[in-house]
């Protein structure tokens, strides 16, 4: 089949956790004859001093067709808030030079909702990765925005797929159910080489042998001003562990610049002897190190989900998760640093929990490759229950 017969999908990539999920379903929208891949890099993808994430999408041999820069400095709400209107007008433009028949977006950031919200206005059909999910925080806001502009999805969980129903989706437009980054951790080589976390970074050298934590922790929006105390928090309790750590610095969310100043202060005045600081990591290397923690401690969505597939314990640290559903490898508790160091101490006791597939059995990625290849795009969206009322 002739590139110009083949269906494009353009893929939007917002943040190094987009890619982490994603890439194993670009990979097979790659190898599908009937689809054509376009990649966009946003957001934090294209950033310095978040290690620019999008070189490893070119590593990885995917042709990266566009970069959108997008991102205001400030890290507060209202450079939050007029990132998304500068994303659009970006976004707006670059699907109109790709002309892509399909957009694929994952999750709930902001970034990818002004991509919604362009493709929407454009007359492009949408599929929405990781629908239906109740996380907190304003992500949630912005995750069922995104459902109601896109067309299909395919959401993680059984009862992501019944929220989406209930939010008037259409059934038949739910394409299917299980969470792609579940299909990396089902098969790559979980073997943890000392050099991924000592040869870049900063701090301690990280015995890779021997047991340690690891440590992410973002801002929660709608908390705003509240962060910089409750990483404080976090910090106090590692030092009471004192237990050798690998801790990743956050997203460029409002308040992030807020979580990271706490972090220099506590390092620069403490000089921990245990902990390594790291600004990124590649997909496949930061699922090693989530893999081989001994407890992951912080409020990632990564914890709730990836750590699942691995039975990693978590101590999940305040309300960025709140409702998210979660397995029994997850404890949580208050940002408080005593109820936090006796979390951990807990979940080391504990040790590893049994492999769990809430959130995918390994094989999604083909799975949505096969829909995107064989869905209808349509443009006009209307309400299951609207509808279903208008028929009878």
């Amino acid at each position: 089949m002739s590139d110009t017969a083949k269906r494009k999908v353009c893929v939007v990539l917002v943040d190094r956790a987009n890619y982490g999920r994603l890439k194993p379903v670009m990979r097979a929208i790659a190898d599908n004859p009937a689809l054509q891949l376009q990649v966009l890099a946003a957001g934090t993808m294209v950033l310095e001093r978040f290690d620019l994430p999008v070189r490893v999408v070119r590593e990885d041999n995917f042709t990266v067709d566009g970069e959108v820069y997008i991102e205001l400095e400030g890290s507060t709400p209202a450079t939050m808030a007029k990132s998304v209107g500068f994303a659009m007008v970006e976004f707006a433009s670059e699907f109109q030079r790709l002309k892509p028949d399909v957009i694929l977006l994952i999750g709930d950031r902001y970034e990818a909702l002004a991509a919604a919200i362009a493709a929407a206005y454009m007359n492009i059909c949408i599929v929405h990765v990781q629908g239906g999910e109740v996380s907190g925080s304003i992500d949630e806001s912005a995750r069922h925005a995104i459902t109601k502009f896109s067309h299909y999805h395919f959401p993680s969980t059984k009862r992501s797929a019944q929220y989406l129903i209930q939010m008037g989706e259409r059934p038949e437009t739910i394409l299917g159910i299980g969470c792609p980054g579940s299909d990396i951790a089902r098969v790559f080589d979980r073997t943890l080489d000392p050099d991924i976390v000592n040869a870049r970074g900063s701090g301690a050298i990280i015995d890779v042998h021997r047991p340690y934590l690891l440590v992410l922790f973002h801002p929660t929006t709608t908390e705003y001003g509240g962060e910089r105390r409750q990483m404080e928090e976090i910090l106090e309790a590692l030092r009471e562990i004192e237990m050798q750590s690998i801790l990743l610095w956050p997203n460029i969310d409002a308040g992030s610049d807020h979580v990271t100043k706490a972090i220099r202060v506590f390092r620069d005045h403490v000089k921990p002897d245990w902990l390594r600081t790291l600004i990124n990591l590649s997909p496949e290397n930061y699922l090693k190190v989530l893999a081989g923690a001994a407890c992951a401690v912080g409020n990632s969505s990564s914890f709730v989900r990836d750590a699942s597939y691995f039975g990693t314990p978590v101590a999940l640290v305040g309300n960025r998760q709140d409702g998210r559903e979660t397995d029994v490898h997850v404890k949580r508790v208050l940002p408080v640093s005593r109820e936090i160091a006796l979390c951990v101490k807990e979940q080391l006791k504990h040790g590893r929990y049994p492999v769990s597939a809430l959130y995918g059995d390994g094989y999604v990625s083909g799975r949505i490759s096969a829909a995107m290849a064989s869905l209808e795009p349509y443009v006009q969206k209307s309400l299951d229950y609207v509808r279903r009322e208008a028929v009878a």
